[in-house]
């Protein structure tokens, strides 16, 4: 953000963004979370202290170490997954575990938010079901299908409709006023309002990182925004099925100039420590490129990988884990406790418990969550229904 940029911006004291309200609502609200402490603006000389207040986050006197924890499988797989608040002041992650999204595919999904909660509490609500509804998806295309049900998230959010379930996820407005799917429909979205960039409402300045793993048969694929990381296990050695999206990385870099962008401090306008991220609609305004080469894009990279007799387990987890663990380590550590412990959602607390830093400040203090999938052998196995599964944590 340059000056000019930010002469005409305000940090909002209740939710920390920085906000342009009279841009965005007409008045000087909030447009994120309603609230009406704006009155300090946001200058050139404060703007990067604010910056790194707001990605900072506030710590507790002392960590929440409660999880929420599970374990299900079907006649292919096992998973367990635990996710844990630690040192932060809020919990912004949120998952997704399906091991019977249509009867023939498990879906997998860990959302990292920053900036607050409902950009990753939607895409655990809504990204999966856009899997299944895209014309891709039934014609097997899985690898489209979840492309395109990652750029979805950001025109979803957008709107009335957007902003009315974001509002809901967060907290602000009751649940009879907000839009959900229900059990009997799968929540399918195919009635969405198409408002869009049309809309008053552009979408939401918080944001999530996004990493999908979903496993049809013997094909495993991976999609991957921001800095979540996938890994697999193959004979004991870390494979990594993703990368970090960081802004120096040069093709991470040259997207963001291109699109009238910077890197400052290694952050996207001297802000966002991401380059990949769902939501975080200040950064994708440039009406002239699409939405796959704006500064921050909701665009996954795409991993596809056949299966095979090697392969142990996938670890899928937020950067509060790979702060503190290399992918080798991870995987190290992981096949040490599994000698041990046969639930795996206890595997995935040691982890967390490992991973948690004894004061606050540095690695090991923000949000963790994993989900540790691993395959039965042999592979071909068909899928029980006694055995099937469906989780989403929101």
């Amino acid at each position: 953000m340059d000056e000019a940029e930010a002469s005409s911006r305000y940090w909002c004291h209740i939710c920390y963004e920085m906000v342009n309200p009279i841009l965005e609502t007409g008045s000087m609200k909030c447009p994120i979370c309603e609230g009406e402490f704006l009155e300090e603006m946001v200058t050139a000389t404060n703007l990067r202290s604010v910056n790194l207040l707001l990605n900072m986050g506030v710590y507790l006197s002392t960590p929440r170490t409660e999880k929420i924890s599970e374990d299900g499988e079907n006649g292919r797989l096992r998973y367990g997954l635990s996710s844990m608040q630690g040192w932060r002041s809020s919990m912004e992650d949120a998952h997704a575990a399906y091991t019977n999204l249509d009867g023939s595919t498990a879906f997998f999904g860990v959302y990292d938010g920053h900036g607050g909660k409902e950009v990753a509490k939607f895409c655990a609500k809504f990204l999966h079901k856009q899997v299944l509804e895209h014309e891709a998806y039934r014609a097997g295309d899985l690898g489209t299908s979840v492309q395109k049900a990652f750029l979805r998230m950001d025109e979803m959010m957008c709107g009335k409709t957007g902003q009315k379930e974001l509002a809901l996820l967060k907290g602000i407005v009751d649940q009879s006023e907000g839009l959900s799917g229900s059990d009997e429909d799968n929540g399918l979205t195919d009635n969405w309002p198409s408002e869009g960039i049309h809309s008053h409402y552009r979408g939401p300045n918080s944001g999530c990182t996004a990493c999908v793993a979903i496993i049809r048969n013997n094909i495993l694929i991976v999609a991957n925004a921001g800095d979540s990381r996938c890994i697999m296990s193959r004979k004991g050695q870390a494979q990594d099925l993703s990368k970090d999206h960081k802004p120096d990385l040069d093709v991470e870099k040259n997207r963001i100039l291109e699109a009238g962008g910077y890197v400052q401090y290694g952050r996207v306008n001297g802000s966002l420590n991401l380059s990949r991220a769902i939501g975080d609609m200040e950064l994708k305004q440039n009406k002239s490129l699409p939405a796959e080469k704006q500064i921050v894009t909701a665009n996954p990279d795409i991993v596809t990988v056949e299966l095979t007799e090697d392969d142990d387990f996938l670890i899928i987890a937020c950067d509060g884990i790979w702060d503190c663990l290399s992918s080798q380590q991870a995987v190290d550590l992981v096949k040490e406790q599994m000698n041990t412990e046969k639930r795996l959602s206890v595997v995935c607390e040691r982890v967390l418990d490992r991973c948690l830093a004894p004061a606050s400040g540095g690695d090991g203090c923000d949000n963790m969550t994993m989900i540790l999938v691993q395959f039965k052998k042999p592979l071909d196995i068909k899928p029980s229904l006694e055995q099937q599964s469906v989780s989403s944590v929101l």
